[in-house]
């Protein structure tokens, strides 16, 4: 029987709590340093108080330290892993092979460790690599298809895998983008990326003519894998992970619930072949829909292979829920063709077509609907594009928003309790129904005294009121010679107090963890040799060693001479030495997803090579269209 988890992104506390209450079997979040997102750090003691939430139903946590480390910090990390092993997480997430050094070998934590999706985890041969230098998971880059999992499973059977599963995507293959450190000093392998591919782009041929102008030819629509996930289940991946780190508490209700749902239906079907990681079973009071959460339409990627219309190339924002056409406008006011109910405050948006030099342009806009009065809606600025026929779109729904706030969820583990006799008195077994070998007895002292009238009921009554604990009870069994027994309220209620009390204690987090054994002997000696080793070879800041431990690290892999991130790198002496830089290597390609490819049956090109993309500034980037690796390099000038 195969594990499955759900994996839920925690901004802070309250998004964490929020998580394991909606469903998820596992949560990742932000430490107050070294975590990839920079804005979303946590302190030591709100992460301890999370995962003692969390193991109380046996679901864990994971702690991103997926940044580069530079020498200043290591002794600023140490003393974070260690607070973290006594705030007792689950995880770790890593990129940075000094850390992992020093995880193993000073630190030497028992904290299990995951190769974070920086580590650009995308063949069988860096899996494989990945669990030879200790690591028990790899999070898998989002580029990858099923098959290509299934391979790498098949490959490397004793290695968990990690796919995401929902939200928004990085153009690039993770932890080899330097965009935003070359243009603006902001690192993405810090934490700290200035979202470079959500901009509008100049695309210019060799001759300087124009291709396309200003469009937001890297911005990518938004995951969404909820229809395949009995497809990833048999395809080797055991941790689904929905991103979001930055997102709001109400995005991590509605897309936990979604997916927690979807995953119990599949599970209910193939009983024999899964089970869930954690335990509990959630109630919702709100029915979950993906449309009405943050996205910029939805795309399954690359799961079936290569496919057009994965990015959205005329804006980078929330287009959201379509809720019917525009019929007719007044000076202040419009109605609409539609079914939906519209709220005061709803966020509305519409695609307006602009006559330009080049063509007809596509540009999103929005507006906030002031008063809605049935499908008559009144908005704060009546937008002066807005035109009859033309399909209107929802980003924001005040109705679904004020549905999530407050508690939109319960989660509750059901148990068993079986009352019987003792010779001194009673006694309560409580034992979880997911697990009937977790369990505890309590006993209480108390004369057996013969009843004048049957027990039964009351003592199903007074034994299942469970109040505000996190248990629920619909199965007691009594056995009959102590049902014959008088047993006050108050010694039922002592019983149930005491049985609960000692379940409490148990660490359902240790309880349901499991370890992976006989990891994968395979080895690696020097790092080049599984993903495009000519890249790496003429780029070495590709393997983003920042500090002294992870020199030595490579090092002991064989590597000659070890060379400096990106980061740590003088890259006007890159461009002298290259005459360009290497900025990122992404599966999306553009001159695919415009119809261009001559060996997927696209058009003949009829612009001179090689593309560039140009900013509003001027600066440029060429683009690489490697069809070997079927992959776009983009370089800086």
């Amino acid at each position: 029987m195969r594990t499955i988890e759900l994996l839920a992104p925690a901004k802070n506390l309250e998004c964490g709590i929020a998580a394991i209450d909606h469903g998820a079997d596992a949560v990742y979040i932000g430490a107050a340093k070294f975590g990839a997102r920079q804005s979303a750090g946590n302190s030591v003691e709100d992460i301890a108080e999370l995962c003692q939430y969390a193991h109380r139903f046996g679901a864990k946590v994971h702690v991103t330290l997926n940044t580069i480390v530079y020498e200043d910090e290591v002794d600023d990390m140490i003393a974070l892993v260690k607070a973290l092993e006594k705030a007792k997480v689950d995880a770790l997430l890593i990129q940075d092979m000094g850390l992992l050094k020093l995880c193993k070998e000073q630190i030497k934590t028992t904290i299990t460790l995951h190769a974070s999706t920086q580590c650009d985890s995308r063949t069988k041969e860096k899996v494989a690599w990945l669990a030879a230098q200790g690591f028990e998971r790899v999070v898998l880059a989002r580029e990858l298809s099923v098959k290509e999992i299934e391979e790498i499973h098949k490959a490397v059977p004793n290695v968990e895998l990690e796919a995401f599963v929902h939200g928004a995507l990085c153009v690039s293959y993770s932890g080899i983008c330097y965009a935003s450190q070359h243009c603006f000093g902001r690192s993405a392998n810090r934490g700290a990326c200035s979202q470079f591919c959500r901009m509008a782009f100049d695309l210019k041929d060799a001759d300087g003519r124009m291709i396309e102008q200003q469009r937001y030819l890297l911005s990518l629509k938004d995951m969404s894998q909820i229809d395949n996930l009995e497809v990833l289940m048999r395809s080797g991946a055991c941790s689904f992970k929905i991103e979001g780190r930055l997102k709001d508490i109400n995005y991590v209700k509605n897309v936990v619930s979604a997916y927690n749902k979807r995953l119990n239906d599949i599970i209910a079907r193939h009983k024999n072949e899964f089970c869930r990681a954690s335990l509990g079973q959630v109630e919702c009071n709100f029915t979950p829909d993906l449309n009405k959460t943050f996205n910029r339409g939805y795309t399954n990627y690359f799961l079936k292979g290569r496919q057009p219309n994965i990015f959205s190339p005329n804006t980078p924002k929330a287009l959201g829920e379509y809720v019917g056409r525009v019929k007719e406008i007044r000076h202040d006011s419009f109605n609409v063709s539609s079914t939906a109910s519209f709220a005061n405050g709803d966020g509305l948006c519409f695609i307006n077509h602009q006559a330009t030099e080049e063509g007809r342009k596509e540009v999103l806009e929005g507006f906030r609907v002031n008063r809605a009065v049935g499908n008559r809606l009144y908005p704060y600025k009546m937008p002066h594009a807005l035109k009859a026929g033309m399909s209107l779109y929802r980003n924001q729904d005040q109705a679904f928003e004020k549905e999530l706030s407050g508690q939109s969820a319960v989660r509750k583990l059901p148990v068993t309790m079986v009352f019987d006799t003792t010779e001194e008195g009673f006694s309560l077994t409580i034992a979880l129904r997911e697990k009937p070998e977790i369990c505890t007895t309590a006993t209480i002292g108390f004369n057996h005294q013969a009843a004048q009238k049957p027990q039964s009921d009351n003592i199903c009554r007074q034994l299942t009121k469970l109040g505000n604990t996190i248990y629920e009870c619909n199965e007691v069994e009594i056995d009959p010679k102590a049902a014959q027994w008088f047993v006050p309220s108050s010694v039922l209620a002592e019983l149930r107090r005491t049985a609960i009390e000692q379940l409490e204690q148990i660490d359902l987090g240790k309880a349901t963890r499991t370890k992976v054994e006989n990891k994968s002997e395979t080895t690696a000696q020097t790092g080049i040799a599984y993903v495009n080793p000519k890249q790496y070879e003429r780029f070495p800041y590709l393997y983003n060693i920042a500090n002294r431990h992870a020199y030595a690290f490579y090092e002991q892999q064989g590597m000659a001479k070890p060379q400096p991130a990106f980061e740590c790198t003088d890259t006007k002496a890159l461009k002298a030495e290259h005459n360009e830089a290497l900025v990122m290597q992404c599966r999306h390609c553009i001159r695919f997803s415009l119809g261009y490819c001559v060996i997927n049956g696209g058009k003949k090109p009829t612009w001179k090579e090689p593309l560039y993309l140009e900013l509003g500034d001027k600066r440029k980037f060429r683009l690489e269209f490697d069809c070997k690796h079927c992959q776009m390099n983009i370089y800086a000038e």
